[in-house]
């Protein structure tokens, strides 16, 4: 394992997903002869080596994610990088515009699955916001 190309990796993987969520798949495969050595190659190659390369954005990093996730109609890896999606700024519609481009050319079945997926996780991350004070 290449040890910095790893720590890059879990730094933009917290940055990303949350230290709460990597922290719990860390955990899970901790100890684990089956998870550990694929958490460990996620981390070190998927977001040390992919997502740590210039030439993208990582907004746009997390739309292409997006866009193919749907299309391969992952919905558990759709939810966890919806989220991540919303921290690196892509926006409602953005979503929207990338699951209809999904429909069009994957399917409605899968671009249903994730505007549903999206709509939840806009909903809780709205709810999450501190409320304003009216004047």
């Amino acid at each position: 394992m290449d040890k910095a190309r790893f720590n890059k990796g879990m730094r933009i993987r917290k940055q990303v997903l949350g230290p709460q969520h990597v922290a719990r798949s860390w955990a899970d495969a901790q100890g684990d002869e089956l998870m550990q050595p694929l958490q460990e190659m996620i981390t070190e190659i998927g977001w040390g080596a992919v997502w740590g390369r210039p030439g993208l954005e990582r907004k746009t990093r997390s739309m292409l994610n997006l866009a193919m996730l749907s299309a391969l109609n992952r919905p558990h890896e759709f939810e966890i990088h919806m989220r991540g999606a919303i921290r690196n700024g892509v926006s409602k519609t953005e979503t929207r515009e990338i699951l209809i481009q999904v429909a069009c050319y994957a399917g409605f079945p899968a671009a249903i699955d994730s505007f549903r997926i999206a709509k939840r996780i806009f909903a809780e991350h709205e709810a999450a916001k501190p409320k304003q004070k009216k004047r």
